[in-house]
């Protein structure tokens, strides 16, 4: 049996896949909600974490599917309540440092530790996870049959020692902004010779669905958000692996251009790059006495 701490849009997901796999869980989370719709899906639920630890069998496989920002202290108040012999899988996207060190932390205790990359999104429920598995090969044969039934046929992968299966998951998301932003400017392209050319961006993208090499998983979801509204807010969150991922390639020494760029353009979309453009705007006018729009402007 396992142990899932952790009830959001990616365990809950997961939870339902093992109990379709015929694989024992258990799961907790401290939202009532969550904990209902669980129980309604047919997961089964303890109320709180010492429940939760006192019905899984020793020695206990929890896995923990929270936020980054909350992996700390949910094994903060798991510590006192491990004994040796147990294993914790952070499946969530933390720093692949942070792991190393919580992996070192937990291995003084006696209590195993695996970091697993997880990616697949709310398509992984039905379509399956890429799992990215940090840590030893034994603690992960250990779970085996829980990774499988979450992984697609070769969607498994031991990444390496410890904190290897979230610096993968560290690249993964960051070669997935890059590729977003080259899909996004593409078709930006392509709409700005609509007029001119007649072209209609969503039926090339449809197209390019087939057959070509830059058909993709992404470009399928750019083409279904192109026949729906596109009238939101053009701000484009980033989660802190992109970032992580420039970080990690500046401290190597290692060009990523690509996904430099892409972070920094969602920065941009956030505002960040707001002050740069007005300081240009009056400097234009402050030599040229080119004019400049209020803000207030169209």
């Amino acid at each position: 049996m396992i142990g899932l701490l952790g009830l959001g849009r990616m365990g809950g997901g997961m939870a339902r896949r093992w109990r379709r796999a015929g694989l024992p869980v258990l799961a907790h989370d401290p939202d009532p909600g969550a904990r209902a719709q669980a129980a309604k899906d047919g997961v089964a639920v303890a109320e709180s974490l010492e429940e939760l630890l006192s019905r899984l069998p020793q020695p206990r496989n929890l896995w923990l599917m929270v936020p980054a920002s909350a992996v700390e202290e949910a094994l903060e108040a798991l510590k006192p309540k491990l004994v040796p012999g147990d294993l914790v899988v952070d499946g969530g996207n933390s720093p692949y440092r942070q792991s190393q060190r919580r992996g070192s932390e937990l291995a003084a205790l006696g209590v195993g530790f695996l970091d697993v990359g997880v990616s697949g999104g709310l398509w992984g429920e039905a379509e399956g996870y890429g799992l990215m598995v940090g840590g030893d090969r034994a603690l992960m044969e250990r779970i085996l049959p829980y990774l499988k039934a979450l992984a697609p046929e070769g969607g498994l992968v031991h990444a390496g020692k410890l904190g290897a299966g979230h610096y993968a998951k560290m690249v993964h998301n960051g070669v997935e902004y890059a590729l977003m932003e080259a899909y996004a400017e593409g078709i930006e392209l392509l709409a700005a010779a609509h007029e001119e050319l007649g072209l209609d961006p969503k039926a090339v993208v449809a197209a390019w669905r087939r057959g070509t090499i830059v058909r993709s998983f992404l470009l399928d979801r750019f083409a279904e958000v192109l026949e729906g509204d596109l009238e939101v807010e053009p701000f484009v969150a980033d989660s802190g692996e992109g970032r992580w991922a420039v970080e990690e390639a500046l401290r190597r020494g290692l060009p990523a251009p690509a996904l430099a760029q892409a972070l920094f353009a969602r920065w941009e979309s956030q505002g960040r790059a707001s002050l740069r453009y007005r300081l240009l705007a009056l400097v234009r006018r402050a030599f040229g006495g080119h004019p400049v729009r209020r803000r207030d402007a169209d």
